[in-house]
């Protein structure tokens, strides 16, 4: 395998947090390719991610993007078919900074992150372009909409469901790959496609675990503490945090009424915030490591109303042998064996059920938290992802290639 040279496009930075663009590049680079690193910087983004990706890349250039940019582009994008996802990244400054790298940089490949990271990729002119949908969002509304945490988050899906469908339909057209991280988000793309005899440009590439990262610790794990973890300011994470704190632990405490939940992840939202009044409940906001963390936990739980995609909260605790309670929908894109690699409620009652059945048995925590370490070994490595992303640019590099002059 040669050296490609990648121009990598991303509307926000790479970091543990936005993980499948970080854990790409990282192990891109381990495996010998050249990254040029194009990203911008929204409102409030963190650059504790910058040293890493420094080591890692050629070249990382940044873009700073103003929240008066960004309420611009919303306003703008009312009247238009373009969604807020896609409008929301709309930089003259990063538009000129793509075509000038892209003139000077021979590269082989381009990639491009995100919906948010559709509309800054029209200056690219003449490279092959691989773009990461990562997830179908006409998807994720439609669930949504199906169950709504909150009245905001149900009418931004009403308002911008119909021109998402559209402008992912036409993704197949735009780009030479068109990458999501489930069979269910493909099969979605693919029922939107105006290109449906171009379904083969739709691939799966998983996202995996950086198994060096998220390993088992000699900690010592509390007796009984459930953590629940992700970004929470994300819709789906704040209605999956207060059907945690309001309905499944209150059923917990009647058998074991000191067990503490641990809520923990950026941006908390107030909702969440206002749990932390009940001294069994801790709110922990931004972390520095996750890690310690979930080593410390007694059980993992994910009890996510709806979503798309695959659940790295999920795998994250899976690899640190921390046992997972979850629901159907966080895992959902997993070939996970409910019972042995991890345990299944579809209702509050079950998913409490669940943690209590593994709080009663020190050796059945045991056993699921070895089997989940087994699964995302087996199945989800970051690596692998990187060669299956290999393949795809290699095969849009000899589709260009075979073209004639």
């Amino acid at each position: 395998m040669y050296p490609l040279k990648i121009l990598f496009i991303s509307p926000y930075l790479p970091s543990p947090i936005h993980v499948r663009p970080y854990n790409f590049i990282k192990f891109l680079a381990r495996r010998g390719h050249h990254i040029t690193l194009l990203a911008l910087l929204p409102p409030g983004e963190s650059t504790d991610s910058l040293p890493d990706l420094e080591d890692w890349c050629a070249a990382v250039h940044t873009v700073t993007h103003p929240r008066w940019r960004t309420l611009w582009n919303g306003v703008t994008a009312i009247p238009s078919r373009t969604p807020f996802q896609a409008a929301y990244s709309r930089s003259p400054q990063l538009t000129a900074l793509i075509r000038q790298t892209e003139a000077g940089g021979d590269f082989d490949v381009v990639h491009v992150e995100h919906l948010r990271g559709a509309e800054p990729s029209r200056a690219i002119q003449n490279t092959p372009i691989v773009f990461d949908a990562v997830d179908s969002i006409s998807l994720l509304f439609e669930r949504v909409l199906k169950s709504p945490p909150t009245r905001r988050s149900q009418l931004m899906a009403q308002l911008d469901i119909a021109r998402t469908r559209t402008y992912e339909a036409q993704l197949p057209a735009r780009f030479n790959r068109v990458l999501v991280t489930s069979a269910r988000d493909r099969d979605a793309l693919v029922n939107l496609s105006a290109m449906p005899t171009e379904s083969h440009r739709l691939v799966v590439i998983p996202n995996g675990v950086d198994l060096e990262y998220f390993s088992p610790q000699a900690t010592p794990r509390d007796p009984a503490t459930i953590i629940f973890s992700g970004k929470m300011s994300y819709h789906a994470n704040i209605a999956a945090g207060i059907d945690l704190a309001t309905q499944i632990m209150p059923l917990v405490w009647r058998k074991f009424p000191d067990t503490k939940l641990m809520i923990a992840g950026k941006d908390p939202s107030a909702e969440l915030l206002a749990l932390d009044t009940d001294t069994r409940i801790e709110i922990t906001g931004t972390v520095a490591d996750l890690r310690p963390y979930l080593a410390r936990a007694t059980i993992a739980v994910s009890p996510i109303r709806y979503g798309v995609g695959i659940q790295n909260k999920v795998m994250e605790a899976m690899a640190m042998r921390t046992p997972v309670v979850s629901s159907p929908q966080a895992i959902s894109a997993l070939d996970v064996a409910a019972g042995d690699d991890l345990l299944v409620g579809s209702t509050p009652p079950e998913i409490a059920a669940a943690i209590i059945a593994l709080l009663e048995h020190p050796r059945y925590r045991e056993e699921i938290g070895a089997a989940g370490r087994r699964f995302v070994e087996t199945h989800h490595s970051w690596d692998s992802a990187a060669e299956m992303l290999e393949d795809v640019y290699l095969s849009v590099i000899d589709e260009k290639t075979a073209q004639p002059m």
